[in-house]
């Protein structure tokens, strides 16, 4: 079979064939470079300036400064509040790999306690991952060598310098000053709300308490912000441009540390308060709470066990009783009784009573008790006032009833805040009718009126009130709403607020005022007046009130044996003056919780006070000058813990 023959190939098919391919090939490498093309363009050019932003937040941040909280001068210009420099240990969470792990080893290094560790990871849970948290706020010398040689060891752990407050006068000025300290999740939420938290964005602390609290706004100042180029360890390199925070404004009270301290003194750690004002503008000299606290302890951040330890206290350090505690004003109101009962027309200057001791009410059969057990005798309405006759006020109460007394005092700021510039103060209690229907769901009873003329039954009041109440007397019904803050430091001169006034107490008879003042002069400088003893051969002449509040009901067949009575329900001693009798420069309300008798305990103590004031604080006068008129002053300008709520149907002497 003959060989089979061979086909010639169609070269010219194939070199068709070959240049279709090759036109596809090139037509799609084309097209895939102008793909590439047009990203390279995009990239390089349409969306330059955003990859260039990106870029740069990779090695330029915007970090946010914090301002210097402003100081706290005394009106001497004493600091009284300051800012010291502190090192405190701070993890940045998002710089860290692994959290715990750093954590861990941290504490091995740095000895950290418990506490310090939970609190750190309870605040991480609240905060931002790429905000820096500290895990211990203070650290010595020692802590900053034995970290800084092991740093690089610890990515996105620093050690960071800044201030921190800090109170040289300790527990003296604490229920009045306040403190700072850690902002905390609630507080956070609220500065979020009033769109504040942009502000706060590098502080660490807030004011908590007292004035510190109630004039954080003008303290803590305004935040600045600083751009920084950093490495890839996260560690500035250079600062591009920086915007100053505005510091917190350095504010000047009307408080005296000085007579401050004397006041902390005379307590001598007894459980009570003593309130200084000048009678002249509401100012506040001296505002203190016995027992107190080191409010140090807390800015920092205070340990579990020190913090239980304040709230077990039987004493309740933490309660502010100067405008907090709450105490059956006893017979330092009779003054304003006996202003009532005048003006109504139901006394006058020549109207007198009998007292043998007793008061009884017709067809009722509860006897109501003098202090003095068998009377003062003969008494008008001076005198009523001067040997503290509680018959008198018995009868004056019952008189005027409630709704009159009830109106009459809230005019005298009873049953209301007094409109200081602390946040922590109590109301207390000015009854009526409607309080107690609210209240028992009872109806009000002519019993229930009787001791409410000599400051017992339902009425309470803080030593604030009492110290208002004397004030708006003294000054013949003008108000002025007490203030602790005096004004701004400016370039080392004080620009004075102006003082607040409230709407006078409507007298119509002016001689009413006169009436009474007289009888706290009586008692102070008069042989019969319970404050006599304690103001005996003063240099000055002053005028006050004493009074004594029972703390419990004593039966009817029984009688008031303070040797037998259990320490913490013998009698409150509380004293009320002012002086110079004549042109009064400042006034002091004392409580003294326990002690017995306000002429033997309060006054005492009151006189103490007073004598420093007119011995060492008036001769050395007032350094620091005005803003307004750049002249010297030489005189005086102006919690859910247990209360002191108590209520007794008995009688209360001076």
């Amino acid at each position: 079979m003959p060989p089979k023959r061979q086909t010639i190939r169609d070269h010219t098919a194939e070199a068709n064939l070959v240049a279709r391919r090759t036109f596809v090939s090139i037509v799609f490498v084309c097209l895939l470079m102008a793909v590439i093309i047009a990203n390279l363009y995009q990239l390089q050019v349409t969306q330059h300036e955003d990859y260039q932003t990106r870029s740069n937040g990779n090695r330029i941040k915007v970090l946010p400064v914090a301002p210097n909280r402003g100081l706290i001068y005394d009106r001497n210009g004493e600091i009284l509040a300051e800012n010291r420099p502190v090192f405190s240990l701070e993890i940045t969470p998002e710089d860290v790999d692994d959290l715990d792990s750093t954590i861990e080893r941290l504490a091995a290094l740095m000895s950290l306690t418990t506490d310090e560790v939970n609190d750190f990871k309870s605040s991480i849970r609240r905060q931002r991952r790429f905000k820096p948290v500290s895990i211990r706020q203070q650290l010595s010398q020692d802590d900053v060598a034995l970290f800084s040689a092991k740093q690089h060891q610890y990515p996105g752990v620093s050690i960071e310098a800044r201030l921190s407050r800090y109170y040289p006068y300790k527990d003296t000025l604490t229920h009045m000053l306040g403190y700072v300290a850690k902002i905390n999740k609630r507080e956070l939420v609220k500065l979020e709300e009033d769109e504040q938290l942009a502000n706060y964005a590098a502080t660490h602390d807030m004011g908590k308490q007292g004035v510190e609290r109630f004039h954080e706004r003008t303290l803590h100042g305004e935040v600045g912000y600083q751009q920084v180029e950093v490495n890839n360890q996260g560690r500035i390199i250079r600062v591009l441009s920086f915007e100053p925070p505005l510091p917190g404004r350095d504010i000047v009270l009307n408080i005296d540390i000085n007579l401050q301290k004397k006041a902390q003194e005379v307590l001598a750690g007894r459980r009570g308060s003593v309130v200084i004002t000048s009678p002249i503008d509401g100012g506040v000299l001296a505002l203190y709470s016995s027992p107190s606290y080191d409010p140090n302890l807390f800015v920092h951040g205070i340990s579990q066990k020190e913090y239980n330890k304040l709230l077990a206290s039987k004493n309740s350090p933490l309660l502010n009783r100067a405008t907090q505690g709450r105490y059956p004003p006893a017979s330092t109101i009779k003054p304003l009784l006996a202003l009532v009962g005048l003006e109504e027309g139901l006394i006058d200057e020549t109207t007198e009573i009998h007292d043998r001791g007793t008061y009884r009410l017709k067809n009722v059969n509860h006897v109501w008790r003098d202090w003095k057990k068998y009377g003062h005798g003969t008494v008008n309405v001076t005198k009523s006032i001067e040997v503290s006759c509680d018959i008198f006020y018995y009868d004056l109460a019952y008189k005027l009833g409630i709704d009159r007394i009830s109106s009459s005092m809230q005019l005298f700021g009873f049953g209301k805040r007094t409109g200081i510039d602390l946040l922590e103060e109590s109301s207390a209690n000015m009854p009526s009718r409607g309080w107690k229907r609210a209240r028992f769901n009872e109806p009000w009873y002519i019993g229930d009126t009787i001791p409410v003329g000599i400051g017992q039954s339902y009425w309470n009041a803080t030593p604030l009130q009492l110290a208002q109440s004397l004030n708006f007397l003294i000054n013949k019904g003008q108000r002025h709403t007490p203030r602790i803050i005096k004004g701004y430091m400016v370039e080392g001169a004080i620009d004075v607020l102006p003082v607040e006034m409230q709407s006078p107490i409507p007298i119509v008879n002016e001689h009413n005022w006169d009436i009474v003042l007289d009888a706290l002069y009586g008692t102070v400088n008069r042989s019969h007046g319970t404050a006599r003893g304690a103001f005996k051969d003063t240099d000055y002449i002053s005028a006050g009130k004493t009074g004594t509040a029972q703390l419990f009901s004593v039966a009817q067949d029984a009688e008031y044996e303070e040797e037998n009575v259990s320490a913490r329900l013998k009698d409150n001693a509380m004293y009320v003056g002012y002086a110079p009798y004549d042109n009064p420069e400042i006034s002091i309300s004392v409580v003294i919780e326990n002690a017995g008798g306000g002429s033997s305990n309060a006054a005492p103590a009151a006189r103490i006070v007073m004598d420093y004031y007119f011995s060492e604080i008036k001769p050395k006068g007032i350094t620091l000058k005005t803003k307004k008129n750049d002249a010297a002053i030489t005189g005086p300008a102006q919690a859910s813990l247990s209360t002191v709520e108590t209520i007794t149907m008995e009688t209360s002497g001076g």
